[in-house]
């Protein structure tokens, strides 16, 4: 297989010693590090577990980035800051040569004021207000989505100049992705004609093609199969219309860390290779992923502020919940949320490590603030810290402060474990 477009590669930066924009980072060890690294924290600041806080592992970040490359080098990762917005996260992201998928006006400023140029952003964003559409003709920020006749409308009105990818629809993204997102975007098959015509006719130009097949994707093979195919029918009707030959296949997101990247992988590289192996020369191909490098590399740490004992039940309140980072609990069916305790207050451990049947609350007054129910805990005081593993994914992003619990925009500790 021809590979194209290969990830540009970037200088290694030793961020233990320089840091991430001026933020400390500490080298911790891979396995362990963690937890003794939130203990530490809790032990030199009284004041630390008045507020929850993430840990970053920018060495997980960079192991993740040196795995896609290795198997993906031909697929330009534009990462989506929508999965997590984190500032320190997108900066060391740049540092590695990432680029920026971006849904709003708000994330395009976020990642240009960190000194990312703006033809390293994607505008990927099917249907957006016209004030942020002239902002990113403002700021140069030229290629953007679209799948309608009316987003044509107001792109020609605001960016006259922007040039624009044609999404479609993923066949089967609602039969085999856990999050899939085509009823909501992306043209059908008897649209794609009239779009292209429609960009066509007010001076337009269509440069590519981008579909998204949803998060968790169940048959890889298939569901990349027939979004690839689906892509390959849009380039070859832009050819029938004389239009000006495409240059960009973007195969959006939805990829996971773990086993089922590298069953995502294969798929992509054969369906580029069945759909678009006449096509190589010139094809510029990118992917929008971003739960796949933030989920396991944020960890989240909430202190424990109250407690109550009725029998053998333990009751705990934390300072975190359902409405800030461990939003997932409601808003996500699939969410597999693990606690781990752990202890800071004991005077000595417990040699049976007993553990009770405990409930754990969120701070909030609603009763639905509920994090766990009947979870195995050890006998644990105030002050004592619950931590949440895998919390890197639409955890902070969809976070709210209420009743003026704060957990938008929580601190964040950076650390980078060695990998090896």
């Amino acid at each position: 297989m021809v590979m194209v477009n290969e990830v540009d590669s970037t200088p290694i930066i030793d961020v233990v010693s320089v840091g991430v924009n001026g933020k400390r980072v500490t080298e911790i060890p891979k396995d362990t590090g963690i937890k003794d690294f939130i203990k530490s924290i809790l032990l030199s600041d009284p004041d630390s577990t008045n507020e929850p806080f993430f840990v970053l592992d920018l060495g997980l970040v960079k192991s993740l980035m040196d795995k896609w490359t290795q198997n993906l080098p031909f697929i330009r990762p534009f990462y989506a800051v929508k999965c997590n917005p984190d500032p320190w996260l997108v900066a060391y992201m740049a540092s590695l040569g990432a680029n920026f998928d971006c849904a709003s006006q708000a994330e395009i400023e976020l990642v240009i004021s960190l000194g990312v140029s703006p033809d390293r952003i994607i505008f990927a964003n099917p249907c957006k207000p016209k004030s942020h559409i002239r902002y990113a003709a403002e700021v140069g920020v030229g290629i953007t989505t679209f799948d309608s006749i009316y987003e044509v409308e107001k792109i020609k009105t605001c960016f006259p100049g922007c040039q624009l990818l044609i999404r479609v629809k993923a066949p089967d993204d609602a039969s085999s992705s856990m999050y899939p997102l085509g009823a909501k975007y992306g043209a059908l098959p008897n649209e794609v004609e009239p779009l292209l015509k429609a960009a066509q006719s007010v001076g337009l130009e269509v440069v590519g093609v981008s579909f998204h097949v949803g998060s968790g994707a169940t048959d890889c093979t298939r569901t990349y199969n027939s979004a690839i195919s689906a892509a390959r029918d849009v380039f070859d009707t832009a050819d029938k219309l004389g239009l000006p030959k495409m240059r960009i296949l973007n195969i959006g997101g939805g990829f996971t860390p773990g086993p089922i990247f590298d069953d995502a992988a294969e798929a992509v590289k054969f369906g580029i290779q069945t759909y678009f192996h006449d096509r190589m020369t010139g094809l510029e191909i990118v992917a929008e992923p971003g739960r796949y490098f933030v989920e396991s590399a944020f960890t989240l740490a909430a202190s424990v502020i109250g407690k109550r004992v009725r029998g053998e039940l333990r009751e705990y309140y934390i300072n975190d919940g359902v409405y800030g980072s461990l939003n997932c609990i409601i808003n996500d069916r699939y969410a597999d949320v693990t606690i781990e305790p752990l202890i800071i207050m004991a005077l000595e451990s417990d040699p049976d490590n007993s553990t009770h049947g405990s409930t754990v609350f969120g701070p909030t007054l609603d009763a639905q603030d509920t994090v766990a129910k009947d979870y195995q805990l050890p006998e644990m005081e105030i002050g004592d810290c619950l931590v949440f593993p895998n919390r890197g994914a639409y955890s902070s992003a969809l976070a709210s402060n209420f009743n003026g619990f704060k957990a938008f925009g929580i601190s964040t500790h950076l650390v980078y474990s060695k990998r090896c």
